[in-house]
């Protein structure tokens, strides 16, 4: 596992509570707790460490956090931060299980140039993630998108796109992904939207007379 994604931590056994995390972040450490199956584990984490590596984490992103001489693998469920102090006040993590599958909300990046493009359309992304399955170890960070082949006025669904090994989606197949619309038909629309606000805006004039 990469440097990146491992973190190391110091086991809470008291001082919880505000004045507890009060205390522990003047010292430089972060109050955390990594939920599972067991008991909560209350931690504390280098600020400096987990600021410089945080960037590195998203949602599907499986973790490495040493505590003393036992690690736990985990993904990173929530943070908490203080945006006027730029201070990040207490994160939870969630310990994963080898073996057992989980499920994730997953990004979905689009690369490519479309056809449809190259014709003179507009490419409009409509979903940006989606639920997925899948064993930890198969856990992808996000899911790359081909869109070179969408077409003038065609759409992209998730069922038109073929996810790793292992992983198996769980939102609805038709969710549109994406689409290239014809220009000439967005400015219709627009044209027909401005023209039934014109005649409602006439017939209330006329009501009024």
């Amino acid at each position: 596992m990469s440097d990146n994604r491992t973190l190391t931590a110091e086991l809470r056994s008291e001082d919880f509570g505000t004045r507890g995390s009060r205390r522990l972040l003047r010292s430089g450490r972060i109050p955390a707790v990594i939920y599972g199956k067991n008991a909560p584990v209350h931690i504390s984490l280098d600020n400096q460490e987990f600021s410089n590596k945080v960037r590195h984490f998203s949602e599907t992103a499986l973790l490495k956090i040493a505590v003393g001489k036992k690690s736990y693998e985990c993904l990173m469920k929530v943070y908490q931060e203080d945006l006027i102090r730029g201070q990040i006040k207490h994160v939870d993590f969630y310990e994963v299980t080898r073996g057992q599958t989980l499920r994730a909300m997953v990004s979905l990046v689009l690369h490519g140039n479309p056809v449809g493009v190259h014709e003179g359309g507009v490419l409009e992304q409509v979903l940006y993630e989606a639920e997925i399955e899948s064993l930890p170890s198969d856990l992808p960070e996000n899911i790359q998108i081909d869109i070179s082949g969408v077409g003038l006025n065609e759409v992209l669904t998730l069922g038109d796109v073929t996810f790793p090994k292992g992983v198996k989606l769980i939102t609805h197949p038709e969710g549109v992904v994406a689409s290239v619309q014809s220009i000439r038909e967005e400015v219709a629309d627009e044209e027909e939207d401005a023209e039934v606000t014109v005649i409602g805006e006439q017939e209330e004039s006329g009501e009024d007379e």
